[in-house]
């Protein structure tokens, strides 16, 4: 029977280079909400009809995002390997605005936070929907898993 979600996700550690408490949060945010509740189902259709659930390991390897799909039993099933030229602005427009919105909680008014919170969910909405597109054929996710995974991507990128 079909179990198409993720249930484990790691980053490779040796890809980040450095996190604050607030990017440590983000990423601790983000794999719960992950894992509460997801669609992922890689399109490729195995010999054996295996269709989940998936451990995922998110990589950069070359300057592309390597996703390492394994079965629940942790064997390795496929990695689907993007090209991230797609994703640089938005990553590096999504770093800007969560500096501005971090900035903001501690001497804004709530009308500018609220400002700056509004512009950030947007950048953050765009990238899941270029992810979404990168990902079609490969693997149907749902938006808010793609969001979830953008926010991830964006942890990987970090470089202090």
């Amino acid at each position: 029977m079909a179990d198409p979600r993720i249930i484990d996700i790691q980053l490779d550690q040796r890809t980040i280079l450095w996190r604050n408490a607030d990017v440590e949060q983000e990423r601790r945010i983000a794999i719960f909400d992950l894992l509460e509740d997801n669609h992922f189902a890689p399109q490729r259709v195995h010999a054996d009809g295996y269709a989940g659930p998936y451990k995922v390991l998110l990589r950069v390897e070359e300057g592309r995002l390597v996703i390492e799909i394994n079965r629940e039993d942790d064997s390795p099933l496929e990695a689907i390997i993007l090209g991230l030229g797609r994703f640089r602005r938005p990553i590096r427009d999504y770093f800007a605005i969560c500096d501005s919105y971090y900035q903001a909680i501690s001497n804004a008014s709530p009308q500018q936070i609220e400002t700056v919170d509004m512009a950030r969910r947007a950048i953050h909405n765009d990238a899941a929907e270029v992810l979404k597109e990168r990902l079609e054929g490969k693997i149907e996710v749902d938006f808010d898993t793609a969001r979830r995974l953008f926010t991830l991507i964006c942890v990987l990128h970090i470089k202090g």
